[in-house]
C-alpha cells in the first residue's frame, strides 16, 4: 500500500473543542435527540460511562440500507430507528455532542472485496470510522455500524464460507469498542488493514465529506450505484440478521411409531 494513498494529518484537527459544534446533519438543538440522550446519560458519571451509553445506543440500531437522495439528518436517523454507516455514524456524533464529548467522523477507502455477499461489481468504497475523544486522547472505532444479530451472522458467513474478508468485516473482527481503546470491523488499525487502500481525512459529518474533491471524484457514479443497489443490500442485511435468529428445526425423529 501506497504511504501516498494517506493524508498526512493536520495537528489543528486534533484539537478537540473543534469537534463539537454543529453542522448541516448535526442538529444538536434537536429536542427529541436531547431527551434521548439525557435519558442515556443521566446516571453517568464520566465521560467514558456517556460515550460508552451513546454507543450502545447507536450499535444497537439495525443496520438497514435505504434508497435517499441526500445524507440525513441525525434527527431523521433517529426517527427511522435503522441506518446504513454514514447515518448511524452521523447520528452518533451528533448524540456525543449533545453530551459535550468531542467526535468526528475519519473516512477511509476500502477494497470492494470487502463487501463480498453484500455487492458486487464495487471496487472500493469509502467507510465512515468515528473518532471519540475521551480520556484525554482520541479513539477510533467502526463497530458502530452492525447491530449484534447482523454482525454475528456476518462472521458465521465467513467461517462457513472459509472466507477472511466479506459482507463488510473481517472474520476476528471486533464485535463491540470498549471505550478504552480502537476496535475496529477489520480487526486491525486502519494503517495495518489490508483492505483500507486510503485515508480520507476528518469530517463533521457525511455531507461535508460528499463536498471534498476525494468524495467527488467518485461520487456520483458510486451515488448512483448505491441508491440502485439499495433494495438488494438491505435485503442482505435482512438476510444475515434472520439467519441468526430463526431457531433451528429439530431434526425428524427416528422413533417407529
Amino acid at each position: 500500500m501506497s504511504q501516498s494513498a494517506f493524508l498526512a494529518p493536520d495537528p489543528a484537527c486534533d484539537e478537540p473543542q473543534r469537534w463539537l459544534g454543529p453542522s448541516r446533519l448535526l442538529d444538536l438543538e434537536d429536542p427529541k435527540l436531547r431527551l434521548r440522550v439525557q435519558a442515556l446519560t443521566q446516571l453517568c458519571k464520566t465521560d467514558r460511562e456517556k460515550a460508552m451509553a451513546i454507543y450502545g445506543y447507536v450499535k444497537r440500531l439495525p443496520l438497514a440500507r435505504r434508497f435517499t437522495t441526500r445524507p440525513q439528518t441525525a434527527r431523521e436517523v433517529f426517527d427511522a430507528g435503522s441506518g446504513d454507516a454514514p447515518e448511524k455514524a452521523t447520528l452518533l456524533v451528533a448524540m456525543l455532542r449533545i453530551a459535550r464529548i468531542p467526535a468526528r467522523i475519519r473516512y477511509v477507502m476500502l477494497a470492494g472485496e470487502i463487501l463480498r455477499g453484500i455487492s458486487a461489481g464495487m471496487t472500493q468504497a469509502a467507510r465512515p470510522i468515528v473518532e471519540i475523544h475521551v480520556n484525554e486522547r482520541w479513539l477510533r472505532t467502526d463497530t458502530y455500524i452492525f447491530d449484534a444479530a447482523c454482525m454475528a451472522a456476518a462472521r458465521q458467513r465467513l467461517r462457513d464460507r472459509g472466507w477472511e474478508w466479506g459482507y463488510g468485516i473481517h472474520v476476528n473482527g471486533h464485535m463491540v469498542w470498549n471505550g478504552y481503546e480502537d476496535a475496529f470491523l477489520g480487526g486491525v488499525p486502519t494503517e495495518c488493514d489490508l483492505m483500507v487502500v486510503g485515508e480520507l481525512g476528518a469530517y463533521h459529518d457525511p455531507a461535508q465529506y460528499q463536498r471534498t474533491r476525494p468524495a467527488q471524484r467518485h461520487s456520483r457514479l458510486r451515488a448512483l450505484y448505491w441508491r440502485m443497489v439499495a433494495p438488494l443490500v438491505d435485503s442482505a442485511y435482512r438476510s444475515l440478521r434472520n439467519e441468526l435468529q430463526r431457531p433451528a428445526v429439530a431434526p425428524p425423529s427416528s422413533r417407529i411409531s
